[in-house]
């Protein structure tokens, strides 16, 4: 019997680049997570790096109004990738903030939690896509891990 690969189940919606959106990003995450087998196993992280990573497009995005923020899931093996395409083309860099910062400690929870992350030019056109690769947490109650920063 010949052996047939599964295809990622892909989620993909486009969202107003505005804060507002961003509980909306999260529903549809969880949305998604919930159809699927052992769904519930990423959301803690996955909607924590999801919510960085669209903060990140929008604050950063010098975007018309009338442009959108993509986001992507797929679990691909058993590994759930999230990706965040914005016009955009800086690319999202770590830097140490100071106390006094207000911002800049959202790329280290994502360096921290997710598997893997990077960026990369948006197919075929304007801007960049950021990605993170996230594992099932394992144990009933696992959830993100305390991070320091």
């Amino acid at each position: 019997m010949p052996t047939t690969r599964r295809r990622p189940r892909t989620f993909v919606a486009r969202l107003d680049s505005c804060p507002e959106s961003a509980p909306l990003a999260r529903y549809l995450l969880r949305a998604y997570l919930s159809g699927l087998p052992a769904g519930e196993r990423y959301s803690d992280t996955a909607e924590l790096l999801l919510c960085e990573l669209f903060a990140n497009a929008v604050q950063h995005s010098a975007a018309p109004d009338d442009c959108h923020i993509e986001i992507r899931f797929a679990l691909v093996h058993d590994r759930l990738r999230l990706e965040v395409h914005d016009t955009c083309a800086d690319r999202p860099t770590l830097r140490t903030p100071t106390l006094d910062d207000e911002h800049g400690r959202g790329l280290h929870l994502v360096n921290q939690l997710a598997e893997r992350w990077g960026c990369a030019p948006r197919p075929g056109g304007i801007g960049k896509l950021v990605w993170a690769v996230i594992a099932p947490a394992t144990g009933p109650a696992a959830g993100p891990a305390l991070v320091t920063v």
